[in-house]
């Protein structure tokens, strides 16, 4: 339900007025077009937390040169079935893509590929980098650390640590749409917080600690900073157990890559965000398995879904069906924007020269 001051637009214009403002603030077409299609696609897939409510951010840290637009992975090592790359702080969207059809070249290739990808700008969305394996027939497995802000805390701790550190897993099943989990190791991500607090809405209990560790439902506090200058944090997913894939995750993503790991305090005031990832590719048709594969994950899928459906419960879901369904929907009734993130996406535009009408 959206309210008097939202804005409802179709992807196709919605994608083309981010392109225009990625482009006034120094990408080339081509980029422009490639950042605005990922963070458009975000929205589509009813993830409005990695889609154009970023793009502020994105301004922000381009004027700090925490961002560089226009830029490429550089290769550190390449032997094949391992890859080492650095991001340079290149848009995530694109140096992560170029990253994957690295990897997935070398997977098609040798079997398999174990890639690291450091100092990339805000991957986005991990579970894009997922279809795009399970497009080309492959298993995938990323791990992700996110440098930015400390907005998680520890399992027994009452101040933020870490990131939101996602891991996602894309399997293809043939004859069927593929499953893709993709999900942050905290019980939501940070930028659902953002939306919640756009809205003025509040969350559910469980998810938050305030500033001083107790329990809240109030967005705002991992946000914007409270009276005494502190900020709340995210708890993670399932207590000890979402801490620990969070730990595992900052270690491969951050310290195996390369890229770097959290453990200093935080400037609050600085808008990149930093991830690493590392990333597995199987190429099943290389393990001599592929029909094997092939009919006992049709016959898991099938026994999944062929159970008895809770009540309330239309359907027995695979991970990546509510994102089908969800760009189905939004396409055909358009994107819906809160009117708080509308007016920064209106303000991000005029700093570079394009305005957008109220």
């Amino acid at each position: 339900m959206t309210d008097a001051t939202d804005k409802v637009l179709q992807h196709g214009a919605l994608q083309d007025m981010v392109a225009r403002i990625l482009a006034a603030a120094g990408s080339s077409t081509d980029e422009a077009q490639q950042v605005a299609a990922n963070l458009v696609l975000a929205n589509l897939s009813g993830h409005d937390s990695h889609g154009v409510g970023m793009l502020p951010r994105y301004l922000d840290a381009v004027r700090e040169s925490g961002l560089v637009p226009n830029t490429r992975t550089r290769t550190t090592l390449d032997i094949g079935s391992m890859l080492a790359l650095d991001g340079q702080r290149g848009y995530g969207q694109v140096v992560g893509a170029e990253a994957m059809a690295m990897g997935i070249e070398r997977a098609k290739k040798h079997g398999s590929c174990i890639m690291t990808l450091g100092n990339a700008h805000h991957l986005g969305r991990i579970g894009h980098f997922a279809e795009m394996a399970v497009a080309q027939g492959l298993v995938s497995l990323h791990f992700v650390n996110v440098l930015s802000r400390p907005i998680v805390a520890p399992w027994g701790g009452a101040d933020g640590r870490f990131g939101t550190n996602p891991c996602c897993i894309g399997i293809p099943l043939a004859g069927r749409a593929p499953f893709v989990l993709d999900f942050a190791t905290s019980r939501v991500a940070q930028g659902k917080m953002r939306v919640a607090f756009n809205k003025g809405e509040q969350v559910a209990p469980g998810t938050l600690i305030d500033e001083f560790g107790k329990p809240t439902t109030n967005p705002g506090v991992v946000v914007e900073p409270q009276s005494n200058g502190l900020l709340g944090a995210l708890l993670t997913f399932g207590e000890y157990k979402g801490y620990g894939m969070a730990v595992a995750c900052e270690l491969l993503g951050g310290a195996l890559s390369g890229g770097g790991t959290w453990h200093h305090p935080p400037d609050t005031s600085a808008r990149a965000v930093v991830n690493g990832m590392l990333t597995i590719l199987i190429d099943p048709a290389h393990l001599g398995t592929q029909e094997r594969f092939e009919q006992e994950a049709a016959a898991f899928v099938n026994w999944l879904q062929d159970g008895p459906v809770a009540p309330g419960t239309a359907s027995v879901l695979l991970a990546g069906d509510p994102e089908r369904a969800a760009r189905v929907k939004r396409a055909q009734q358009g994107i819906a924007i809160d009117g708080q993130t509308w007016t920064e996406l209106v303000a991000a535009g005029a700093t570079v020269g394009v305005h957008l009408a109220d």
